[in-house]
């Protein structure tokens, strides 16, 4: 642990018990602040003006906090990775939620593992839950119809499917062919300026994720812009990451669907302290007094260990500070360590 001003800087490794966005560990950092603690994650492959909004979310959680909640308890969907069809209906029965996102199109020719899938999650959630899927922008517009014919007659209704094409123009010629509802994700968080994306005909849901966005009060100034219901989703962080989504989602004024914050059941430990982790219970998590604070023992245990990458980390939380719009709102400690 590096520390200066009795703000720590802990880079962590956790493993996940599945496979997920293609990696088995997640990696990050655990920021504190005046305020509390916050967290830093922006996945490898993003680029440091990405990470930089990522490092926003962490600052406005260390030093401000968060608007007041709206509601007590968030519903939540379980999340199911690109995973064999019993392994799902294990997740789907743990989880206890009426609501399932199904991850799909994880390689090319993956559509016949898919259904199965998804046909193995309608069966463990019964006849009234309900079954979303998330493509992640992998299907071409005839492949996204395809698929979402085929996958809709194994579920017998998809709530939405998410992100089926990379642009809004395919995203909007998917929505014309098919009778699912389309829900727009990276074509909001990977714009240029997400409170000017246009979606009025090409999505129906706009999925939100704070951490990505630069932070709660930016997340809502984005979820109002878009003028459609929205879902809060996790960008896979632990519950300290995760208390800036379920904040997020505490605040919006109307919160139709389940959102997509069960993600640190993706874990194998959670870094918060007993009692704090944000694990959906029944289907639903509960919005905390105060955010979640890291146990002595857990940040121990996920403390990354590997100096080069700690290094990497540690130099790429640098530039993040360097590339805020006001670096001077970020703690010295987190350029020092």
């Amino acid at each position: 642990m590096t520390a200066q001003a009795d703000f720590p800087v802990v880079p962590y490794a956790i493993g996940l018990t599945d496979r997920f966005r293609g990696i088995t560990v997640r990696e990050g950092v655990l920021l504190s602040g005046p305020h509390g603690w916050g967290e830093f994650c922006p996945f490898p492959e993003y680029d440091d003006a990405v990470a930089s909004r990522w490092l926003a979310t962490a600052v406005e959680a260390c030093t401000v906090g968060w608007p007041a909640p709206v509601r007590d308890l968030i519903p939540v969907n379980c999340i199911v990775p690109a995973v064999t069809p019993e392994r799902a209906a294990e997740l789907v029965i743990a989880s206890g939620c009426a609501t399932a996102k199904v991850k799909v199109a994880d390689r090319p020719g993956s559509l016949a593992d898919d259904l199965a899938r998804v046909e193995a999650v309608r069966s463990a959630l019964g006849p009234h839950g309900a079954v979303r899927v998330d493509a992640n922008m992998r299907w071409g517009v005839d492949e996204a119809v395809h698929a979402l014919r085929e996958l809709t007659r194994v579920a017998g209704e998809l709530e939405y499917a998410e992100q089926p094409c990379r642009t809004v123009e395919e995203l909007a010629e998917v929505r014309r062919r098919v009778e699912v509802r389309i829900a727009a994700d990276e074509s909001i968080r990977q714009a240029a300026d997400p409170t000017r994306v246009r979606l009025r005909e090409a999505a129906d849901v706009a999925v939100i994720k704070c951490t990505p966005l630069g932070g709660v009060r930016r997340a809502m100034e984005v979820a109002e812009s878009t003028g459609l219901p929205c879902v809060v989703s996790s960008a896979l962080e632990t519950s300290v990451g995760l208390a800036a989504q379920v904040a997020l989602a505490a605040a919006l004024p109307e919160l139709p669907f389940a959102c997509g914050l069960g993600t640190v059941s993706l874990f194998r430990e959670d870094v918060a302290r007993p009692g704090e982790s944000l694990r959906p219970d029944g289907g639903f998590i509960r919005v905390p007094a105060a955010a979640p604070v890291p146990g002595q023992a857990a940040l121990a245990a996920a403390e990354m260990v590997d100096p080069a990458r700690r290094a990497w980390w540690l130099a790429r939380l640098g530039r993040a500070v360097d590339g805020l719009a006001d670096p001077s709102v970020a703690p010295s400690a987190w350029r020092a360590a």
